[in-house]
């Protein structure tokens, strides 16, 4: 990824499309060994599972199908330098040595996101605020004028790594964080991360070879999501192509297209044959649902019902029930522990064992009121909320009965 001089100051490497260099897919907590298998499908080699990230090795192709189709990935970074810095002055000059003009124009926007870790950075607000000194005192130095922060929307996304005196500048090759799938039209109270849902519903071990049912769908993110995966619609298909390699100085349109064709022509390939269907008790909230769905056209893929999830009949043949209840944060509930007891009745009491039932929740109190033991407890977050997704395995009678009939 980097060319280094014999004084040791860092270049970015040039890459021909087919060169092949290391990256590193960022992700949620739990969900990196469902990112890994991602990624080995676009043509990952050398894969790494790191702390909510995986890093992996290949070319331009599959920095751009990694982008498209990855469902679990929140962004792919390439790293385009590395070196070591002992103090805030070592950070500045290696950075200013970096030929930021063949990086970045001098009429564009750039943002740096930054971690440090260790004793010589302990801010990395200022670790970033030197980086951003360095850039733009190169640029002034040899245009007269320099690229303009902007922390909203920029051009260029910098991530700045730091661990003890080892740094690393990645360069976002996703922009936006591609959780922002798009579809997205109305958005209801505790709307839950288009990745996160994706994890829970790959972690369910689903593959879009049963019925699948959300009693709680709110505006409807896992229904969209399991219709997606049913569909064989790339994760980014409604994302408009807002990609920040777009705007790369090496951009091969062909290579992209090329690469977006090929999955496009995957839509609907599928010979799914089963139903995908939410319920929920709030009507305004399920008609965002439902314009979320005619926008993606997948309204004719998935059924809604109204009402309370213990009036819903129960599903015919085998499903997997994914859902996401309030917690009592953002939405609140007057009781939250009887809700979670309804939830338990209505699955033992109504539900057979066609179903399973999956889970998430951060209040672990209510949980225990389900009434169920979980067969598996997965640790995630929601957001900043230290979650469970529980599975439950439902059975007819009494597992103790259903126990003794094997």
């Amino acid at each position: 990824m980097i060319i280094q001089k014999s004084n040791g100051s860092p270049l970015p490497a040039e890459n021909t499309p087919h060169q092949v260099f290391r990256m590193v897919a960022k992700t949620m907590f739990g969900l990196e060994e469902l990112l890994a298998d991602e990624l080995r499908e676009c043509g990952a080699k050398d894969i790494e599972l790191l702390v909510r990230a995986v890093s992996f090795t290949g070319d331009m192709k599959v920095l751009y199908r990694a982008n498209y189709t990855c469902r679990t990935a929140l962004a792919i970074l390439k790293p385009f330098a590395e070196f070591e810095a002992a103090d805030d002055q070592e950070l500045y000059d290696n950075v200013y040595r970096i030929k930021w003009e063949k990086i970045l124009d001098v009429d564009a926007t750039f943002m740096i996101d930054s971690t440090t870790s260790g004793d010589v950075f302990t801010h990395s607000y200022y670790a970033a605020l030197k980086t951003k000194d360095a850039i733009v005192d190169r640029f002034r130095r040899m245009f007269n004028h320099r690229p303009s922060i902007d922390t909203e929307n920029a051009d260029f996304k910098l991530n700045l790594h730091i661990e003890g005196t080892h740094v690393t500048l990645l360069l976002n090759s996703s922009g936006e964080s591609l959780h922002k799938r798009g579809y997205r039209q109305a958005v209801g109270v505790a709307p839950i991360n288009e990745v996160l849902a994706a994890g829970m519903i790959k972690l369910s071990g689903w593959k879009c070879d049963c019925n699948f049912f959300d009693p709680m769908c709110g505006s409807g993110t896992l229904l969209i999501e399991a219709a997606m995966m049913a569909n064989n619609i790339p994760a980014q298909y409604y994302r408009q192509e807002r990609f920040a390699f777009k705007r790369w100085s090496d951009f091969n349109i062909a290579e992209w297209k090329n690469v977006k064709e090929t999955e496009d022509r995957k839509i609907g390939s599928t010979d799914f044959d089963y139903e995908i269907w939410g319920n929920d008790i709030d009507l305004d909230v399920l008609r965002q649902a439902e314009m979320n769905l005619k926008y993606a056209k997948l309204h004719k893929d998935v059924l809604l019902y109204h009402g309370s999830f213990e009036d819903q009949d129960p599903p015919e043949g085998k499903t997997i029930i994914v859902t996401n209840p309030p917690y009592g944060e953002r939405i609140k509930v007057s009781d939250l522990n009887d809700l979670y007891t309804r939830l338990g009745d209505t699955f033992k009491n109504r539900y057979g064992e066609n179903c399973q039932v999956w889970l998430i929740t951060s209040d672990f109190e209510a949980m225990k009121h389900i009434g169920l033991h979980p067969s598996k407890k997965i640790q995630l977050f929601n957001g900043s909320l230290d979650c469970r997704l529980l599975k439950f395995e439902l059975y007819s009678g009494s597992k103790k009965n259903k126990v003794a009939d094997q």
